[in-house]
């Protein structure tokens, strides 16, 4: 009877951390058909988990600037892919297509195959 009960209580965890895992990992948040282009300035490059993120400031039509939080898969999928946490760095001028946040606010998420820098170089080759 206490195995029954050990198991019963394994198998509800499992699946109740199951049902985390893919709401975590739910990209519902970006607009995937209606990517855009962005050129900008890196201010910050976070070479972190669980995801990466670029901290990019892009300068606008009218001058002013406005500053996005781009997130990007795990430090250790870029690795595979030949970056490091210095690929990046403060002042890089970069190029990339995201798929912005639907909720209008400057973000997004970003892939390796779509990004360089501004003069067309890789920022990463792969290994």
């Amino acid at each position: 009877m206490r195995l029954r009960l050990v198991v019963s209580a394994l198998t509800a965890m499992f699946f109740a951390s199951g049902n985390y895992a893919t709401a975590h990992h739910s990209f519902a948040m970006f607009d995937q058909d209606n990517q855009v282009d962005l050129e900008g300035v890196v201010q910050e490059f976070r070479f972190i988990a669980p995801h990466t993120f670029i901290i990019l400031e892009v300068k606008q039509e009218d001058g002013t600037t406005e500053v996005w939080a781009l997130e990007g898969v795990s430090p250790s999928a870029l690795a595979r892919e030949g970056w490091t946490r210095t690929s990046l760095r403060p002042g890089d001028e970069i190029k990339l297509r995201v798929a912005p946040l639907r909720s209008g606010v400057p973000g997004g998420a970003w892939v390796t195959q779509q990004i360089k820098f501004r003069d067309g170089k890789p920022v990463a080759a792969n290994p």
